[in-house]
């Protein structure tokens, strides 16, 4: 993809603004970019995801309360809750456990939920999304049914039938 400013060089810097809902994406170089005063990933002054990460994980609940508590450390691998917000990344894969209680939150924020969900393919979308719609409709039949509401739950028996009829589940 060539540069929208100059059209010469490749388009290196992909900027995507959302303001009041209208999505308006931008493609250009470096030299562009340092002539528009845009923001270079890795120049000084310029933006980092681990700038961005460290923002973000400065975000501690207890601390907003004003309880001091002792640093939260990994038994394994001894990194620190700080040593990991400046870094951006974990030292070893019990860092998740350790830290659980500080990323739920982080990640809740950053992507609306805890649980990864993933993207479904075009190509194969179909089938998947109706699974997906029958596991949810059977999770909300079996609430229905805690609450005895019968009749309710039978519609969504006949539904999810008919769904898997669909995909000759």
């Amino acid at each position: 993809m060539q540069c929208q400013e100059c059209g010469k060089r490749p388009a290196t810097l992909h900027f995507t603004k959302i303001v009041n809902g209208e999505k308006t994406e931008l493609h250009i170089c470096e030299s562009c970019a340092r002539e528009r005063g845009e923001l270079i990933p890795g120049a000084s002054g310029g933006f980092s995801i681990h700038n961005l990460l460290s923002g973000l994980l400065d975000f501690d609940p207890s601390s907003a309360a004003g309880a001091k508590q002792p640093a939260l450390r990994c038994e394994m691998c001894g990194m620190t809750y700080s040593q990991f917000s400046k870094m951006g990344r974990f030292g070893c894969s019990h860092c998740y456990k350790h830290f659980a209680d500080r990323l739920d939150p982080l990640l809740k924020r950053v992507h609306g939920n805890t649980v990864h969900v993933g993207k479904v393919p075009k190509r194969a979308g179909g089938r998947v999304k109706t699974k997906r719609e029958i596991e949810k409709l059977k999770k909300e039949m079996q609430s229905l049914i805690a609450r005895e509401d019968f009749e309710s739950a039978a519609q969504l028996r006949d539904r999810i039938r008919e769904l898997e009829k669909e995909i000759g589940a």
